[in-house]
């Protein structure tokens, strides 16, 4: 496959995927993050250039360090032909032996065709299925902000308690993930009077509004559109579009999240995590 380096290369391709959202949501997202100074370490492949029948986003060789950390070793893919697909997974450039990885992307047969080479290939596979939600504008607040709190990036201090509250986080993998957002994207949380996060929100390597929490004992107060507000207004300025995904079982963070502009999108966002035996 062939690494677009290139700006305008990125540029096109760019506008290019904008016109098949928001199936392509993902490698957007990580193509705009890669054209803007890459801080998340990644890279752009296509099979054929300009006329592509597949992207791959995937962490750059050079930035391998833990064979079995699925966390960073992130890839999304976006296809308009499903042997190309089928190709992409046969070979080397994605699915391995040796390593852990996550693979996301919005298209229906994603799941089932990683699925089945994953696990000829002896790697245990775990699907986690969201839904997308897209915000045409900044989120807006349904609340002021509560007195005693204020504004502030996250801080590698605060990613002990992020880990904690994260469903797949809670080892020391995911800590150090967490810890790579916080140190190279933008991330908002609100402080409480202790100088504690009440509630936040990081950006990932796709583009994505991920990781959003409010402890609970501050819920109910309308702080995650606080929060989404100064995110969204810093990807609205970027040009990069404003998406979320959510467990369809949430739904009180589905309320809260439509309660503030964001919009449910059709189809799957497809999380799939593959570890070596």
């Amino acid at each position: 496959m062939l690494i677009l380096r290139c700006p305008a290369q990125l540029q096109l391709l760019e506008e290019t995927l904008r016109k098949s959202l928001p199936t392509t949501l993902p490698v957007l997202g990580t193509v705009m993050t890669v054209a803007r100074g890459n801080p998340a370490s990644h890279e752009v492949l296509v099979d054929s250039w300009p006329n592509f029948n597949i992207v791959l986003t995937r962490l750059r060789p050079e930035d391998h360090r833990d064979p079995r950390d699925y966390y960073t070793n992130q890839l999304s893919v976006f296809y308009r032909d499903k042997g190309a697909l089928q190709a992409l997974l046969e070979g080397t450039e994605a699915v391995t032996q040796e390593r852990a990885f996550q693979i996301l992307g919005m298209q229906d047969g994603l799941d089932q065709a990683v699925q089945e080479v994953a696990s000829a290939r002896g790697l245990k596979v775990e699907m986690i299925r969201y839904w997308a939600l897209m915000s045409p504008e900044p989120p807006q607040p349904r609340r002021q902000m509560p007195p005693g709190l204020r504004l502030a990036p996250v801080s590698p201090c605060h990613i002990p308690l992020l880990n904690a509250t994260w469903a797949l986080g809670g080892n020391a993998r995911s800590r150090a993930f967490l810890l790579g957002l916080v140190r190279t994207l933008p991330s908002v949380c609100l402080l409480g009077p202790r100088g504690r996060p009440v509630s936040w929100s990081l950006l990932d390597g796709q583009g994505c509004l991920r990781h959003g929490y409010t402890v609970p004992a501050w819920r109910g107060r309308g702080l995650t559109g606080l929060v989404l507000n100064v995110l969204g207004r810093e990807l609205h300025a970027r040009r990069f579009p404003i998406y979320c995904a959510v467990l369809p079982h949430n739904t009180a963070s589905l309320r809260a999240l439509q309660a503030i502009g964001f919009v449910p999108q059709p189809g799957t966002f497809h999380m799939i995590l593959c570890t070596p035996q």
